[in-house]
């Protein structure tokens, strides 16, 4: 029989619990598996998120972080070049003959803007652009790069500068900026020595590209040409802080540029403007010397031109007149004009003769009013002649007879050194462009051209007459040479920052040496280019010219008390007159129109004994030396031995004492 137990609920439980336990353990295991492996999912999937961009972070900030922030700061600012102010070029006593003034221009960044054409017509509706404006901005846009600044428009007014205050946010990439432009005070006073500035042309940038920067001018001319190097100076930097759209805030940053370096000239303003005044509206040119170091004071060619024009550009109306005017405005007549000396070649010729020994001063030759050779009559100026003459009497008279024999007698070469020794054919180192040698003619001169040389060659020669030419400011140093003995090396350039340049001594010896073409006859003369008792002997003759009876430049005499001038006149042809009418008596070259007229010279120096000052004066067309050009250099030595300018301003520890001076300050200046 069975025994039925009765059901126990713990048991059961138990039995289920035991029953079932293993399958919950396994979901637990399995619960907690999925949740560790999704956790580390999780985890790892956050980690290489957070290397990610930890990644980022480090090449961002370490590895890229500087040129990121360059850029940065580029986006918010915007960094342009400046053109550095040029330097100072100011006379012996500070006066300023080139400066700058301010300029007010607009300009347009073109890499700011999206559409240049459109700023630049909208540009136009505000403030005007004539043809000038807009031919010049073409042509800048065809050769700048777009990160250089493009001048819309310079020498804006206030009223201009009001209008575009008002349209900035209609004009992205334009601003108005301020820089300087060259400025001449004397205008046409200083033209050919300090010449002038333009824009740069192409061939410019290329060879230096801060010339492209808005507001840099380019020397064309005079020192400004030659001195460019010196004046222009190093360019600055601005940095301004921009929007998102280009327009300018306002400026964060500003290095100004090096302006240019200051030069000092030898040249005395005052008396530029007194030598100008004499020659008045003559064609003509004029140059003054220090006889002790070839320091040139004045030198003046006249007409001239306003080089202020050039700075905006010249027009061609203005261009042509220019260069279609016989006067020749634009050609510096003191280095660059070529003139047949005439009689004031003949002290070179009696010193050639003299060194070489083919004549003494006591040799007589005789003039009847001409010279025959080879069927060939040359005549003298006075048709009755002068009769028997030596050296004091040739040069006294000015004997063109006496002179061509004398020529014969000593032959080309020693003519030709001589010149060269007195600064005559040779380039002079004056610190200006184009300034020309001259020519003084020998035999392998004539035979390099295609042509024999013959006797009458020589002859014409010995009166500064056929193929012999020289500058005005050759005729000055060779009479200063004559009058110190000693070679002569002009020069512009007296001091550099106001400190003095070599060549600014006033002591003779202190000059020796100047050029190896102009070297004296041998050691043992003391510097000297020719013995003592030879140029005595000329400069005998030069002061009988002027200061006894009978000479040729009477109207040359000074009226200083004590003071005498030694001098020589000259007359040079510019055509050939037929012996016909030389002998029919009835020649009268003022009757000739002008353009055939002779020219006429005369050169000098003063005190005639204590030789301070060389003057060189040449008309052109003005027929006679002795009545045109002898009385302008006896106002002109007489004004600069009255001023004085080489002993004015004394020096102290080498350096140029300053003065605030302005043309206006300068008396009779207009």
């Amino acid at each position: 029989m069975s025994i039925l137990r009765p059901f126990s609920k713990s048991k059961t439980r138990r039995g289920f619990g035991n029953d079932s336990a293993e399958p919950a353990e396994g979901l637990a295991a399995a619960g907690g598996g999925v949740f560790t492996r999704r956790a580390l999912l999780m985890m790892g999937v956050q980690a290489g998120v957070l290397g990610l961009l930890a990644d980022r972070l480090y090449d961002l900030q370490l590895l890229k972080g500087a040129p990121l922030k360059e850029q940065a700061r580029r986006n918010r600012t915007s960094r342009r070049l400046l053109a550095p102010p040029r330097g100072l070029i100011q006379d012996r006593f500070g006066v300023t003959l080139a400066g700058n003034r301010i300029n007010w221009r607009a300009l347009l960044m073109p890499e700011e803007t999206t559409d240049v054409d459109a700023v630049i017509a909208h540009f136009a509706t505000i403030v005007p652009l004539d043809e000038h404006d807009q031919a010049r901005i073409a042509r800048d846009r065809k050769h700048l790069r777009r990160y250089v600044p493009l001048t819309l428009k310079e020498f804006l007014s206030w009223e201009d500068m009001s209008r575009l205050g008002l349209n900035a946010p209609s004009l992205p990439g334009v601003l108005v900026d301020v820089g300087t432009t060259r400025e001449y005070p004397f205008n046409g006073l200083m033209a050919h020595i300090v010449g002038y500035v333009a824009p740069p042309n192409e061939k410019d940038v290329q060879k230096n590209a801060t010339l492209a920067l808005p507001g840099m001018r380019v020397g064309r001319a005079g020192l400004e040409q030659t001195q460019e190097a010196l004046l222009h100076g190093q360019p600055g930097s601005v940095e301004m802080e921009v929007n998102a759209v280009g327009r300018v805030i306002g400026e964060l940053d500003r290095l100004d540029g090096a302006p240019g370096a200051k030069l000092g000239l030898t040249i005395d303003s005052v008396l530029q403007k007194q030598v100008c005044d004499r020659l008045g509206e003559r064609v003509a040119s004029a140059v003054v010397m220090d006889c002790r170091n070839g320091e040139i004071m004045a030198m003046v060619s006249t007409p001239s031109f306003d080089p202020t024009l050039f700075d905006s550009g010249v027009s061609h109306t203005q261009w042509k007149t220019w260069n279609e005017d016989p006067r020749t405005p634009l050609v510096d007549k003191a280095v660059s004009g070529l003139y047949p000396p005439g009689s004031t070649f003949k002290p070179a010729v009696a010193l050639a003769a003299l060194s070489s020994g083919a004549i003494t001063a006591s040799d007589r030759f005789s003039c009847p009013g001409h010279y025959d050779l080879g069927g060939v009559r040359f005549h003298c100026w006075n048709k009755y002649g002068h009769g028997s003459l030596n050296l004091h009497g040739g040069l006294k008279f000015s004997c063109d007879v006496y002179f061509y024999q004398v020529a014969r007698r000593c032959g080309m070469e020693a003519i030709e050194k001589a010149s060269h020794m007195l600064g005559m054919g040779v380039k002079l180192p004056v610190e200006l462009p184009h300034v020309r040698s001259g020519v003084i003619p020998t035999p392998e001169w004539r035979r390099a051209h295609g042509h024999h040389w013959n006797a009458g060659d020589t002859v014409n020669a010995g009166i500064g007459q056929g193929f012999v030419q020289v500058t005005p400011l050759a005729l000055a140093c060779y009479a200063s040479s004559i009058a110190s003995g000693r070679a002569t090396r002009p020069h512009l350039l007296r001091s550099l920052e106001d400190r003095l340049l070599p060549g600014a001594s006033t002591d003779p010896a202190a000059n020796l040496g100047a050029d190896p073409a102009m070297s004296g006859e041998g050691g043992d003369n003391n510097g000297l280019l020719f013995s003592e008792a030879h140029l005595s002997a000329v400069r005998g003759g030069m002061y009988a010219v002027v200061n006894e009876a009978h000479g040729t430049a009477p109207k040359a005499r000074l009226s200083i008390p004590g003071v005498q001038m030694a001098g020589k006149t000259g007359s040079a042809q510019v055509r050939r007159v037929s012996r016909a009418l030389r002998e029919s008596g009835h020649f009268n070259s003022m009757s000739l129109p002008w353009e055939y007229r002779p020219h006429a010279l005369f050169i000098c120096y003063a005190p005639y004994d204590n030789p301070r000052y060389a003057v060189s004066v040449i008309v052109e067309h003005g027929n006679a030396g002795a009545t045109e050009a002898a009385p302008l250099a006896r106002q002109i030595m007489t004004d600069t031995l009255m001023r004085d300018p080489a002993n004015r301003a004394p020096l102290t520890k080498g350096v140029v004492a300053r003065a605030a001076l302005s043309p206006e300050d300068i008396p009779g200046f207009r």
